[in-house]
């Protein structure tokens, strides 16, 4: 059984580093226009964490003009992942930060955790 879940499952990408909540990262996302295709970043910070097998994912959160906030969710084997680059490591104290929805401006940033 075990054999066929594993010719099921999608392959690691290694461009994908070790993610954790509250971490500040830049998504490079590949985008298809017409028959055209660009690759597009996303910042923010990580607010949730699902590392389930082939269903892992990552949603993050990012303000975006006038204060709107906006969330997207990656899934991590996607071939649609181009790479993930961790900016900051954010010191938080729960898995998932819900919270950071209510919050705007000052009260919205983490602080920094130095290994």
């Amino acid at each position: 059984m075990t054999d066929l879940l594993k010719s099921v499952e999608a392959k690691v990408n290694e461009q994908i580093p070790q993610l954790n909540p509250g971490d500040t990262v830049s998504v490079h996302v590949k985008i298809k226009e017409g028959d055209r295709e660009r690759i597009q970043e996303f910042k923010g910070i990580v607010i949730r964490l699902r590392n389930s097998g082939n269903e892992a994912s990552v949603t993050v959160r990012r303000m975006a003009s006038n204060g709107v906030g906006v969330e997207r969710t990656f899934l991590l084997r996607s071939p649609r992942l181009s790479k993930i680059v961790v900016e900051r490591h954010g010191k938080v104290r729960r898995a998932q930060l819900y919270f950071m929805r209510e919050r705007t401006g000052k009260s919205a940033r983490l602080k920094q955790k130095f290994d």
